[in-house]
């Protein structure tokens, strides 16, 4: 985790009044469940756009509707989750304008912002939405969910690969 945030996270919560041992704690778990993450990245079943196993999107920002960084989906995902996108800023000014601020943190829910560069496991309708108005951002085929391809055709998606 970036050290910013950290210190950041650190001193908002004496700020605020929590027991800065508590947050501590609370980061430390985190880093274990992401080392605990990297060492099972394999162990997904889900298949990706190309018919082979899904691979990681990201751990940094961890990503995904289930926080294990990949785009994985399931019946509680109604955003259907499945796209790994490399961010833009024309991307995240689109959605912040349709009402999705994927910029500003939100240190209630733990989500630090994103930025430009970051991978992140867009919705697919977004994703088509944004593909239309000329902004949809490149995507990573290994790391989209297969689920995309009700949605999405893989022309589309290969046409904005990232490179």
């Amino acid at each position: 985790m970036n050290k910013s945030i950290l210190l950041f996270l650190l001193v908002s919560s004496m700020t605020l009044g929590q027991n800065k041992d508590q947050l501590k704690n609370c980061l430390i778990s985190k880093e274990t469940n992401i080392s605990k993450l990297q060492k099972n990245k394999m162990k997904k079943q889900e298949k990706n756009v190309l018919g082979t196993d899904l691979e990681m999107a990201s751990l940094e920002p961890l990503t995904g509707f289930y926080r294990d960084g990949f785009c994985s989906t399931g019946t509680n995902d109604t955003g259907i989750h499945v796209v790994a996108a490399v961010l833009t800023d024309e991307f995240l000014n689109y959605s912040k304008a349709k009402g999705n601020d994927l910029i500003t943190p939100n240190l209630m829910y733990g989500f630090a912002g994103l930025k430009s560069g970051n991978v992140w496991c867009l919705c697919a309708n977004r994703w088509k939405e944004a593909l239309k108005a000329g902004v949809a951002p490149p995507v990573i085929l290994s790391a989209t969910n297969q689920k995309a391809l009700e949605y999405l055709s893989l022309d589309d998606l290969k046409s904005h690969v990232v490179k």
